[in-house]
């Protein structure tokens, strides 16, 4: 009578699919597709970087290059910026220029600031943090004693003493950027490491022979990365942020570069008589900022949804 049954069940049991494990990684990538805001703010980072990519092709549909002044059709009787129209699709500048096409370009400095600044950042702050946490020792007592130095520097100070001596240029202020930033890095990279150097697999591989760099390389590294990677996010648009804010006191890139810290310096004597010359330009700023800061918080969310869970109470 039970021999149905148990042949039912058993034969069910042998077609069912293993339960198959699956990693951190693979989890936070899942909780972050089903996220819509970081997932909407992911294809906005998408266009930005498509319309940063295809700001020649802008400039060619316009027939207007970045830094052409048109002081006959791009000003008006009176030597005010023209309103957004048929042939200045966003209006224009002080100068006659066509603000869209600057707009695009200034997002290719954007990205190329942001990216590269917080590239540099990143490598520095991953490498002291790596050092200070797996050595320890006096080599840890040094380097955090540079830290402290590092984060303890006046960085609008130093950021104009070094443009008034080399000058103002996008390296100078990648490295700026980059030097002040690398601090905060470090200090998250070596708390982690400090949590996990004495873990077993990081024992094992000790007893195995491995050398200092390997392991912390190959052991080490890997299991800091998500936290890493969740800073870098956020550190995108801080990036982005400060580079604007140096164009904007004069500290950023010379003119006639188009960089939307800088549109928005010029506009400031124009924002009663030509609104559009501030407007967009800032609300590219705004937009670029929030739709990285939205994606960071997302990914943040998806590595640790309890830190999530915990805002929610």
């Amino acid at each position: 009578m039970n021999a149905q049954p148990v042949a039912t069940v058993t034969a069910s049991a042998a077609t069912a699919k293993p339960i198959e494990g699956r990693g951190t990684w693979a989890l936070a990538w899942s909780r972050l597709r089903h996220d819509r805001v970081a997932m909407i703010s992911l294809v906005v980072i998408l266009l930005i970087v498509v319309v940063a990519i295809a700001a020649p092709l802008v400039a060619h549909v316009t027939g207007h290059p970045p830094n052409e002044q048109y002081r006959d059709i791009g000003l008006s009787p009176e030597g005010l910026p023209r309103a957004p129209n048929s042939t200045f699709w966003l209006g224009t500048d002080d100068l006659g220029r066509d603000i869209l096409v600057r707009i695009a370009y200034g997002a290719r400095v954007s990205l190329l600031v942001g990216v590269v600044a917080t590239g540099l950042t990143v490598v520095i702050g991953v490498l002291v943090g790596l050092a200070a946490g797996y050595v320890g020792g006096w080599l840890d007592t040094v380097l955090a004693r540079i830290v402290d130095v590092v984060l303890s520097v006046p960085f609008l100070l130093v950021a104009i003493a070094l443009v008034s001596v080399t000058g103002p240029s996008m390296t100078v202020t990648v490295l700026v950027i980059g030097f002040f930033s690398w601090a905060s890095v470090a200090r998250i990279v070596r708390g982690q490491v400090l949590s996990i150097r004495e873990r077993e697999y990081v024992e094992a591989a000790r007893s195995l022979g491995a050398g200092s760099i390997r392991i912390m390389f190959v052991d080490v590294l890997p299991n800091v990365l998500a936290p890493v990677i969740v800073y870098t996010t956020l550190l995108v648009p801080v990036v982005i942020v400060t580079q604007a804010t140096l164009s904007f006191l004069g500290l950023g890139l010379p003119p006639p570069t188009a960089d939307w810290g800088g549109m928005i310096s010029s506009a400031q004597n124009y924002y009663t008589t030509a609104w559009w010359f501030v407007v967009f330009p800032g609300a590219a700023l705004l937009i670029t900022t929030l739709a990285f800061n939205l994606f960071g918080d997302g990914v943040r969310d998806a590595f640790d949804p309890r830190f999530s869970q915990q805002l929610r109470r």
